[in-house]
């Protein structure tokens, strides 16, 4: 389970059921189903991302994130592995089509791989927005850390990226 902290800049649009979290970007956001949703900070080194409000957190709340391992690794594959296998099996086909098509069997098998790799590009984009409208796939605020307003002088002592709204 991959666990970050932050601070709840404000309640989400659905109540205090979900809130908006002020975090530091870390590896952990390239596998998030909701990384398309986050509101980077200055310079790219804090997001905002809402997130399912389990623990009742306030504005002002420090808190602990948490994204389930299962969700980091379906993700994972899906963005890293599928495109990939996608494109070695359009090799593998391109250069089986090639003498049927009159080609090289070198360029079929580049036309093809491409052909398969954007297909998998369009199966990625359509698959990440129905797992980012799971609840299994969103980041969670498991328990409240630290209650009440934090100043930035307090943040940077525990760590926790500054509160300051985006401009």
């Amino acid at each position: 389970m991959a666990i970050e902290e932050g601070v709840v800049v404000r309640i989400g649009a659905q109540g205090p059921a979900t809130a908006w979290v002020k975090t530091s970007r870390s590896s952990a956001c390239e596998h998030c189903a909701s990384r398309d949703s986050c509101n980077p900070g200055a310079g790219g080194a804090s997001q905002e991302v809402e997130a399912i409000n389990l623990a009742g957190a306030k504005v002002g709340d420090q808190i602990q994130l948490v994204i389930a391992t299962g969700a980091m690794l379906k993700a994972t594959f899906l963005l890293y592995l599928f495109p990939i296998l996608c494109m070695i099996a359009g090799g593998f086909l391109g250069d089986r089509m090639a003498t049927g098509l009159g080609l090289h069997p070198s360029v079929a098998s580049a036309i093809v791989a491409f052909i398969f790799f954007g297909a998998a590009l369009v199966v990625i984009r359509i698959k990440g927005r129905r797992m980012a409208h799971k609840e299994a796939y969103q980041p969670k605020i498991r328990r409240i850390l630290r209650t009440g307003a934090l100043h930035p002088t307090d943040m940077e002592a525990t760590g926790c990226p500054s509160q300051t709204p985006n401009t």
